[in-house]
């Protein structure tokens, strides 16, 4: 049987009339035919039936979340496993996993995906484990962990990554993270497009039309966790995860458009829970309802809330609409108020910051924050009566990177300042021509007064080095997103001192200038 290669694959899809061809035939191929389906699209695999990889997530001081997900054959229609697999799991203090600590047995079932999820408990506080998995003979790749610290921190560092289409390039950001010292990853959402191919000039392709069903989105995050790179980055370190829209459909908001909509939202929670290190929060249902919001504290240094900004809100630009939900709202709140004296840091999928893109004119995108004006005052002003100091927002979605002020009121230059936002740049996700950002940088710099740097035309991630002194953001980017082994470096780096609300650049970290910044 000849090899499958991408230019033959693309030769059949035009004979066929459509590049996404992959799951159409893919129902008919054998599961090694399918793999090589999917690798000819730019995807590669760990040995089956590892062949997703491993992770971790959720750290907490004792406890920790352990995943992986069999599947032989990765893009196949179904699996050829038994309904039920035993898998086997094993915790131990070295790397080469002699010095065991837990070892136990999951079950896989076809309901779920074949995935795994074990919560690990009793271990100890501010420690780095190595785990792995064995199933059906084969054991996996052995993964690195770490757990949560009690009482004094002097430092904490952690890297944030968001929105990586498949299509736009290889995940070297992701090998960048990989590598770095730090204790843990936060993903800020859009982990998945849910669209079709898009052709043209790109280094690899979906493998399928838009999905719809769970099956698809199962593919869909199969194609995805293809990336070696993004398996390095799950084996290295625990994860801490949201979402935005793109694990669903763009720009979805609640629970609008009807049954089949409410549908695809099941699938696509089901699936995207299948393939993530998430601890579920109900242990009573057979199905997974992920719960994303939550707190969760690194020592007496950091608290972390995550939030979802996706599961619960109304239509945008409604006097009274909600992003949050008046549940979610009830408890952010309580959070505030409840906040230990540390850095607070609120992961946050889409931009609370307000953002017009010419002095006077309206705003740029209701889909995040700025279409809910009032919740957003009503919330930031809840932070400053309650005396909450040294909160840091950290956000993903706009492919480009932003460091705002947060005020409570961002028509008003002098009303109180709460907090900073620092927004990522993407992992891939295709960002601005230098072009546009030349002409538009300067126009969003006047537009908006809180703004004090963006640059829109690179791609990678932050990290962020936390001490009680002082919060940094570090942004490192890479120098070809077409390239696997791409390169990362440091552009500029911003620090929050403690007690002091908003940033300021270390010129020293200036590596090349930005589209635009406030001198």
């Amino acid at each position: 049987m000849t090899t499958l290669d991408r230019r033959n694959l693309l030769k059949a899809a035009g004979a066929a009339g459509a590049l996404n061809l992959v799951w159409p035939l893919s129902a008919g191929l054998s599961p090694a035919r399918a793999r090589e389906a999917a690798e000819a699209l730019g995807a590669e695999y760990d040995p089956a039936p590892f062949t997703l990889g491993v992770a971790s997530g959720d750290p907490q001081p004792s406890s920790v979340v352990l995943w992986t997900r069999l599947a032989p054959a990765p893009l196949a229609a179904e699996q050829q496993l038994p309904e039920v697999v035993e898998v086997g799991w094993v915790v131990a203090e070295d790397p080469a996993l002699s010095r065991v600590v837990a070892r136990g047995t999951a079950p896989a079932s076809a309901t779920l995906g074949h995935s795994v999820h074990v919560p690990v408990h009793g271990l100890g506080a501010g420690r780095h484990y190595w785990y792995a998995f064995t199933a059906l003979g084969r054991t996996s790749r052995a993964g690195r962990t770490r757990t949560a610290p009690v009482g004094g921190v002097p430092r904490v560092r952690f890297a944030a990554a968001n929105c990586q289409a498949f299509h736009d390039g290889y995940y070297a950001a992701h090998r960048g993270i990989a590598r770095e010292d730090v204790d843990f990853v936060v993903h800020l959402g859009d982990y998945i497009y849910e669209h079709g191919p898009v052709g043209g000039d790109h280094v690899r392709d979906h493998e399928g039309p838009a999905v719809l069903t769970l099956a698809d989105y199962r593919r869909r995050h199969a194609l995805y966790k293809g990336d070696a790179s993004l398996r390095e980055a799950h084996a290295a370190h625990p994860w801490f995860l949201t979402w935005d829209d793109h694990e669903v459909a763009n720009d979805y908001s609640g629970t609008g458009g009807g049954a089949p909509f409410l549908q695809r939202r099941a699938a696509a929670y089901q699936a995207w829970y299948e393939n993530m290190p998430h601890r579920d929060a109900s242990a009573t249902s057979a199905l997974p309802d992920p719960e994303i919001h939550r707190v969760r504290r690194w020592g007496d240094l950091l608290e972390l809330t995550v939030l979802d900004l996706r599961s619960y809100r109304s239509a945008q630009n409604l006097p009274n609409g909600t992003i949050l939900g008046a549940g979610q709202k009830s408890w952010l709140k309580t959070t505030i108020d409840r906040a230990p004296d540390s850095w607070h840091v609120w992961a946050n999928s889409i931009m609370l910051s307000q953002l017009r893109g010419r002095p006077g004119g309206p705003y740029m995108f209701t889909d995040q924050w700025d279409g809910f004006l009032a919740e957003r005052k009503e919330v930031l002003n809840h932070v400053h009566t309650s005396g909450l100091e040294d909160l840091v927002v950290i956000t993903g979605d706009w492919h480009s990177a932003f460091v705002d002020d947060i005020r409570t009121d961002f028509d008003d230059p002098s009303s109180p300042l709460v907090g900073t936002e620092f927004t990522a740049h993407s992992i891939t996700s295709g960002a601005y021509s230098a072009d546009w950002n030349a002409t538009n940088g300067p126009l969003m710099g006047r537009a908006n007064p809180h703004l004090k740097y963006f640059e829109g035309n690179r791609y990678g991630y932050d990290v962020y080095e936390v001490t009680p002194e002082r919060f940094s953001a570090h942004m490192r980017v890479i120098a070809d997103r077409r390239d696997p082994l791409s390169p990362v470096s440091t552009l500029t780096t911003f620090h929050v001192d403690r007690g002091r609300a908003g940033s300021y650049e270390d010129p020293a970290t200036r590596s090349s200038p930005a589209q635009w910044r406030r001198d």
